[in-house]
């Protein structure tokens, strides 16, 4: 590929790569530059373009602007109009700087040597390709900020005096997924969900508090091996959520991530244990061949050393500074896409919620946020999430498929891992972190407090120990608040039809005020 070429759109269009636009309009920033060196990124979630009109418009996918903020037909105005407009993209800028080559960017900075945008490029180039340009150190200018903080979420950062600009990028080189600020996330940081979680266990019996815990604990570890279509013994599932319950407490690396997951396999005969050593995707098999048929195809194996330390280095540095839960959506999605085991990547990427959850001191003390029960009650939400980059990933890996139904990558892809666009998982985790604030932390108080209730009534009536009372609250609870014919034949064939009739009302007194029928996830 010639360096430098510009190959600009010669008018409006109506589809830009099989996405429609709302209207004819002439694509611009990214996707001016994605067309015109032809650049092999996954393509943006919203694309930008100017239309005809005096109206900025979000549809579908495109921020349509109007004629006056169309951009010079050149490099340096749709990579000026993209950082001004669109935020940054690293695995396109990457992808864009290794066909422009040095010299667009050389000239582009002398051009303007004290002016931001040229500032911010320069330095991002020499950040991404780890090659410094041949230019003087900058000695004048304001410095400027890499990271619009006003488009997406950044870190406090450190001065780059070479550049006169301030690096607040949320990760290193090897490892930065970037998050938009969007009105839904906004509007999840102000409502300080930690705090309210705080509040709410502060107001509930210590005693009542750990019971809560305990099942909030079980109930996440069963959904995560549920999650994946796996049925566990019980102290299989007890174990693992054991291991949930110390999660933060040791930072994640390699060895760390490795010990996981002898944990979570248990029987490693048919398992590779540690980093894959050859290809691996998310998907089915053809059923006559067993030809493989990715939805996702995880990273090149030769890769997995170095995507894992760049995981390592956001773990220990920038996701101690940002929002918890946008730092547990990009370390755990981020793993997942990366896939590095050959199994037990799934329950490892939830694991990695938990880790940074509790490690930044978010939950409340020894309560666990039953985060994959609330995403198996949500899984076709989970599914979206994950194909929201999946997607847009796959056409751009080349593959073949090789023997016992795997793939083997053919092209270079380790940036398409490193950079991507958490936007929406960061939204997805935190609409499921707030649901077990809002629902579940209340709903499994509520129901233990019932629970309780309905034991101390019972016993009031009738000397029956702890196991039958049990018995008796799950016949009720899975019969509509009546005792079957059966149960009265065998296991309550001792109570009276008067006995009856005032436990089934008892039970009708407790289901009205507190309302525990939603509570039949607990079977």
């Amino acid at each position: 590929m010639q360096k430098g070429r510009w190959k600009p759109f010669s008018g409006a269009v109506t589809v830009f790569h099989g996405r429609r636009l709302p209207e004819e309009a002439t694509p611009v920033g990214y996707a001016a530059l994605i067309e015109a060196y032809d650049l092999a990124a996954p393509i943006p979630l919203t694309l930008a373009a100017i239309g005809p009109r005096h109206k900025v418009y979000q549809d579908d996918g495109w921020r349509i602007y109007t004629p006056r903020h169309a951009p010079g037909a050149d490099l340096v105005g749709h990579l000026t109009f993209a950082l001004r407009y669109e935020g940054l993209d690293l695995a396109v800028l990457k992808a864009l700087f290794r066909a422009t080559g040095p010299d667009a960017i050389i000239s582009m900075v002398r051009a303007a040597p004290t002016g931001a945008y040229a500032r911010r490029v320069w330095f991002l180039y020499e950040w991404l390709l780890e090659e410094r340009l041949d230019l003087p150190d900058a000695g004048q200018g304001a410095y400027a900020l890499i990271v619009d903080p006003k488009l997406q979420w950044a870190i406090e950062g450190t001065a780059s005096t070479r550049h006169r600009v301030k690096n607040n990028l949320p990760g290193t080189s090897g490892f930065c997924p970037m998050i938009f600020r969007t009105p839904a996330l906004e509007a999840f940081v102000a409502r300080d969900l930690a705090g309210e979680a705080r509040r709410l266990a502060a107001e509930v019996p210590a005693d009542l508090l750990a019971r809560t815990a305990a099942f909030l604990l079980f109930k996440d570890s069963r959904s995560s091996f549920q999650i994946e279509g796996e049925d566990p013994p019980q102290d299989r599932i007890q174990r693992w959520g054991q291991v949930i319950a110390e999660a933060g407490r040791r930072a994640i690396d390699r060895d760390e991530l490795e010990r996981l997951q002898r944990i979570v396999i248990g029987d490693a005969r048919f398992v590779h244990l540690g980093l894959r050593q050859d290809g691996g995707f998310v998907g089915e098999h053809e059923r006559e061949t067993g030809a493989p048929i990715p939805d996702h195809i995880s990273a090149r194996h030769q890769d997995l050393p170095e995507l894992v330390a760049g995981l390592t280095a956001f773990d220990r540095g920038a996701a101690r500074a940002l929002d918890p839960v946008l730092a547990a959506a990009i370390l755990a999605f981020g793993f997942v896409y990366i896939h590095p085991f050959e199994d037990g990547n799934g329950r490892l990427h939830r694991y990695l919620i938990h880790h940074v959850l509790a490690e930044r001191g978010f939950n409340p003390p020894g309560l666990v946020f039953p985060v994959s029960a609330v995403i198996l009650d949500r899984i076709d939400d989970y599914r979206r999430t994950l194909e929201s980059y999946s997607r847009r990933l796959l056409p751009h890996v080349r593959w073949r498929p090789v023997d016992r139904g795997n793939v083997e990558v053919l092209n270079d892809t380790i940036d398409f891992y490193r950079y991507f666009d958490a936007t929406p998982h960061a939204e997805f985790l935190f609409a499921c972190v707030a649901r077990t604030v809002d629902v579940d932390l209340p709903a499994e108080t509520a129901f233990l407090r019932a629970y309780d209730t309905f034991k101390g009534r019972v016993s009031g009536m009738i000397d029956m120990p702890d196991r039958l009372l049990d018995l008796l609250f799950r016949f009720l609870r899975q019969n509509e608040g009546r005792l079957s014919q059966r149960a009265r034949e065998r296991e309550f064939a001792a109570l009276t039809d008067e006995e009856t009739a005032e436990i089934q009302a008892i039970y009708a007194d407790l289901r009205l005020s507190l309302d525990i029928g939603p509570e039949q996830r607990r079977e």
